[in-house]
C-alpha cells in the first residue's frame, strides 16, 4: 500500500510539473466496462460498452461494442462522426490529472472538457492524405484543449522519440515521429514527419509570422501548435 501512495504520488508530482502546452499521451487499450458515447453522422447517439476495436496497421475499422440491452453493436468508421472512449487502467491517469491540473487549457468549447478529465479520449473521423490518396480514418485528438485553429491527431503508425515511465506505467510520453495534423481551413489532414519538419516548418506555418519566427526544431512542435493556436499575429 505505501509504495502505491508513493507511486501515485510520484505520478501526480511529474503530471502537475508539466506546461499547458502539451499533447494528450494517446491511448490504445480501452475499458470494457464503461461506457462509450457515440455520434453518428446522422446524428443519432449509440452508447455501450467496447468488446473490441479492429485494426488494420493501428486503423480503426470496425468498432464493436455491447448495449444496455446485452446485443452486440457492430459500427463502420464511415458511419461515425465522433467518440468518446473510456481509457483503461492506469493508462488514463497521467491524461486526466494532467488536463485537470490547469483550468487555462480549456478553451475549447465544442468539446466535452469533463469527459478528458474522467478519463476519455476523444476520437473523430477526419479525411486525409497518404501520399496522393485521400482517406477518411478514426483518428485520436490529442490537442483538444487547443484545437480550435490546428487540431493534431494521433498516426497510427507512427514510432516515438522517446518517453518516461515509472514501474511500467508510461507517465511522460515523448513526441511521436509523425502525425497526422489539420488546420482549420483545411479540409484533409496532412501527416508531418519528424525528418521533414525542418524543410516543411515555414510552408505548414506561414500564416503566422509569430510561429515561422521560432527554431523548426521537432522537440518544440507542440510549442508552435499551441503558439499557432493562441498566440498567431
Amino acid at each position: 500500500m505505501k509504495k502505491t501512495l508513493t507511486l501515485l504520488t510520484m505520478i501526480c508530482l511529474i503530471s502537475f510539473s508539466g506546461m499547458a502546452q502539451q499533447f494528450l499521451t494517446p491511448a490504445w487499450t480501452f475499458s470494457h466496462k464503461k461506457t462509450s458515447y457515440i455520434t453518428m453522422k446522422d446524428g443519432s447517439t449509440v452508447e455501450g460498452t467496447i468488446k473490441d476495436l479492429d485494426r488494420k496497421k493501428g486503423i480503426i475499422e470496425e468498432v464493436k461494442l455491447k448495449g444496455a440491452d446485452g446485443k452486440s453493436i457492430k459500427l463502420k468508421p464511415e458511419d461515425i462522426k465522433h467518440m468518446y472512449l473510456p481509457q483503461s487502467g492506469f493508462s488514463k491517469m497521467g491524461n486526466a490529472l494532467n488536463f485537470l491540473n490547469d483550468a487555462t487549457m480549456w478553451d475549447n468549447d465544442d468539446l466535452d472538457q469533463s469527459m478528458f478529465g474522467d478519463g476519455y479520449v476523444y476520437i473523430e473521423t477526419s479525411e486525409v492524405m497518404i501520399k496522393k490518396k485521400r482517406m477518411t480514418l478514426l483518428l485520436q485528438l490529442i490537442n483538444p484543449h487547443f484545437s480550435q485553429k490546428i487540431k493534431v491527431y494521433v498516426d497510427p503508425a507512427a514510432g516515438e522519440t522517446m518517453s518516461a515511465g515509472i514501474g511500467g506505467i508510461k507517465v511522460a510520453g515523448g513526441l511521436d515521429k509523425s502525425y497526422y495534423v489539420k488546420k482549420e481551413t483545411a479540409k484533409a489532414a496532412v501527416r508531418l514527419k519528424k525528418k521533414d519538419y525542418d524543410e516543411e516548418f515555414k510552408g505548414f506555418f506561414s500564416s503566422c509570422s509569430t510561429v515561422s519566427k521560432l527554431e523548426p526544431k521537432w522537440s518544440k512542435f507542440v510549442e508552435h501548435v499551441h503558439t499557432y493556436a493562441t498566440g498567431c499575429e
